[in-house]
């Protein structure tokens, strides 16, 4: 089954309604490895939606967006930057962890295009029964998953229109947490700050 253009915006289901459909998605084989599908949180009217890759480890095992280290470091940087996390709707371009196994560790895998294809359904049809006023991309896979076309975070983040709806792309927090030297570590950290300060401010606008 063909995935919807991502600037389409279909008519969806109760929020709740659409995570019980999320959580018996079988439209690609990651359904298969992954403990469970994990579905976005947060309240129905939220102006601002964030949306990530995929779930991770931890994500995988509670069967909640964010709540391992790239949450925890997003949890603080939302805070420095006046935002609620509890005002927020986290999500995921794609909803179940693809990992490699390593021993008794389970390493991630970027989502293949077919997968971020497969997996656009459902992230559209949040987005539609959401209708948020802003949202946002972490990451490569979340801005490609929105825009339809492969996008370079460096090189465009910042506020870009996703169809329809007004967005902003920048880095995802596990991209934080990555750097190798602490300087650029701190100079990224208050770069994605500022990002977040700027996605409130047009939030609010």
């Amino acid at each position: 089954m063909a995935a919807p253009p991502a600037t389409a915006v279909l008519p969806g289901p109760s929020l709740d309604a659409l995570r019980a459909e999320i959580a018996a998605c079988r439209r690609c084989p990651l359904h298969g490895p992954a403990t469970q599908a994990v579905c976005g949180t947060g309240p129905k009217h939220a102006a601002v939606v964030l949306v990530g890759e995929q779930p991770g480890d931890q994500e995988d095992l509670a069967g909640a967006p964010f709540v391992g280290p790239a949450g925890q470091l997003l949890d603080r940087a939302l805070a420095e930057a006046g935002l609620d996390r509890g005002a927020l709707y986290l999500t995921n371009a794609v909803k179940h962890f693809k990992y490699e196994p390593r021993g008794k560790r389970r390493l991630h895998k970027t989502p293949n295009a077919a997968e971020v294809t497969a997996c656009r359904w459902w992230l559209d049809r949040e987005l539609a029964a959401l209708a948020p006023r802003l949202v946002v991309a972490l990451g490569a896979t979340a801005a490609t998953a929105l825009a339809g076309r492969p996008v370079s975070v460096l090189r465009e983040r910042g506020p870009m229109r996703f169809g329809a709806r007004p967005g902003y792309v920048t880095v995802h927090p596990s991209y934080l947490l990555r750097l190798p030297e602490a300087a650029q570590s701190v100079a990224a950290y208050a770069t994605f700050v500022a990002d977040l300060r700027r996605i409130r401010d047009l939030a609010a606008a």
